[in-house]
């Protein structure tokens, strides 16, 4: 097979090197990929948006499946323009997609077919928003409606918080068009968790749960970003949980979604909140995490072009996905001054340090200036080690990350330590 992936961050040169190893697979572009992408694979320099381009590309280049990485494209509809030209490609149509697209959709399809998730109200006006933190007990979270780079919720101690974070979002235009609505939900209390499940319409199949550090500081304190790192499986979700969340969230979002009449296939993302009452869902994404893949996909023991494949034939009942039974730790390496402002270029050193069979280091934000790697975004790396225990993982991580450094590098130091805890 001709394999092209779409994006270029750390989550598409997972889904590369992954690919990479499918005896079925010979050759792989990706567009726009990164420096450590264009070790394994052609980049091809087309935005992960430009819909046409990419369409022209497969096309003239027979490209036998088409996996999209970032959300973005999905929502603009990358996959139904492939399907017009009957090309092969793997994600949610623009119409399943609106589920990370619209936060309120999302909220809308939970509501009817009855998926647990915190109590909320939108708006579409300041005022009226503000009105409604004033008279709600604080901690409250305030969400931009739509896409905004994972950075659009924002948890709030206080009502003050509250009340700049509307304007922050609707007044402001902090996320542009993605804040025209918000929705105003209750703080969920509980320990974070995200199960993906590959669905080809009909069918699922869940990958190991995984737990993100959002948070930029240790102690999952500070600004939000799109994830410092990631551990997979995650001990809180347990056989049992799993069971549950398959039951009460995935089987029927799958189901709802195509009563609906937006059939998802692709990657059913579920960002959950483990409550005392049980899962309930935070937000729903269309893709791959972004850490999660990075320790999610190293822990697959199954070719997963075949995987991919099933689901765009909707041949899902009858492949069977096997997962190692050790455990993955990603650690994201960020530029300084990540989630604000921040300098790019800025020469890595040590990556050729990194020989561990166990340890693998993806791409995110790189490019290649006159022969040398160089920092190109907020998020740099992620160093992801595969050991036999939690702990083992932690440490295989942390040491190789100790390797690599460039001007202003940071990370956090805590990754996978709520696993350590329980």
């Amino acid at each position: 097979m001709k394999i092209l992936v779409i994006g270029g961050g750390g989550r598409e040169h997972t889904l590369v090197w992954k690919l990479n190893q499918s005896p079925n697979v010979d050759k792989i572009y990706c567009a726009p990929g990164n420096a450590g992408i264009a070790q394994i694979a052609e980049c091809v320099n087309i935005s992960d948006t430009d819909v046409d381009a990419l369409v022209q590309f497969a096309d003239r280049n027979r490209i036998d499946l088409t996996v999209v990485g970032p959300e973005a494209g999905l929502v603009a509809g990358v996959v139904d323009a492939f399907q017009a030209q009957g090309l092969t490609i793997f994600g949610p149509s623009q119409k399943a997609a609106e589920l990370e697209g619209s936060k309120i959709f999302a909220k809308y399809v939970m509501d009817k077919y009855k998926v647990p998730t915190a109590s909320y109200k939108t708006f579409t006006d300041a005022d009226a928003a503000k009105a409604h933190i004033k008279a709600s007990p604080a901690p409250i979270v305030v969400k931009a409606d739509g896409l905004a780079a994972g950075k659009g919720a924002i948890v709030c101690q206080t009502t003050d918080a509250a009340l700049k974070a509307i304007d922050m979002i609707m007044v402001d235009r902090s996320f542009g068009e993605a804040g025209n609505k918000v929705v105003i939900e209750e703080c969920l209390k509980g320990e974070e968790a995200s199960v993906l499940a590959i669905s080809d319409g009909i069918n699922f199949i869940p990958l190991v749960a995984a737990q993100d550090h959002k948070p930029i500081f240790d102690n999952d304190e500070g600004p939000n970003t799109g994830g410092m790192g990631a551990y997979a499986p995650a001990v809180l979700v347990n056989d049992d949980m799993m069971k549950t969340v398959c039951k009460t969230v995935i089987a029927p979002m799958i189901k709802g979604m195509a009563l609906e009449g937006r059939p998802y296939r692709g990657v059913l993302y579920a960002g959950l909140m483990i409550t005392k009452q049980g899962p309930k869902v935070i937000e729903f994404n269309c893709r791959f995490g972004d850490p999660e893949a990075q320790a999610i996909i190293p822990l697959l023991d199954c070719d997963l072009a075949e995987l991919l494949l099933a689901s765009c034939n909707g041949t899902l009942d009858t492949f069977e996905v096997k997962t190692s039974p050790k455990t993955a730790v990603a650690v994201v390496m960020s530029s300084g001054g990540y989630p604000g402002e921040y300098q790019k270029g800025k020469i890595i050193f040590g990556l050729e340090n990194i020989t561990e069979d166990n340890v693998t280091v993806f791409h995110a934000g790189t490019k290649t200036n006159n022969g040398r790697i160089v920092t190109n975004g907020g998020r740099v790396l992620a160093v992801a080690a595969v050991s036999d225990t939690v702990d083992a993982a932690i440490s295989d991580a942390y040491h190789a990350v100790g390797k690599i450094t460039w001007d202003g590098a940071y990370y956090r130091k805590d990754i996978a330590y709520k696993a350590l805890k329980r």
